[in-house]
């Protein structure tokens, strides 16, 4: 439907897309960022993955959505598979 030169569409419609770069939350306090790819068993193949060892943040996890604080501490770790309990999509800044 278009009005005033508008075009909407039915919210039921539209389908969510997160992204590649994502933080992923993993079993046992495990916590990554890097380029995801997803798998049909429901794992996720991260690449340049980084640990996120501590936050440092003061609103939780979702304020790295857009990158880390000056007190967030990373870890490198290449390429990690897991099936992630949560998927925050990134917005810039990693």
């Amino acid at each position: 439907m278009i009005i005033d030169g508008v075009e909407y569409v039915r919210a039921d419609s539209v389908t969510a897309e997160i992204g590649d770069m994502r933080i992923i939350v993993a079993d046992r306090g495990w916590i990554f960022v890097g380029q995801c790819e997803d798998q049909d068993d429901g794992s996720v193949i991260i690449t340049n993955a980084r640990n996120i060892r501590k936050w440092g943040t003061t609103c939780g996890l979702g304020e790295l959505a857009s990158g880390p604080t000056s007190e967030t501490v990373i870890d490198s770790y290449g390429t990690v598979r897991t099936t992630p309990i949560v998927s925050i999509a990134v917005t810039g800044g990693w």
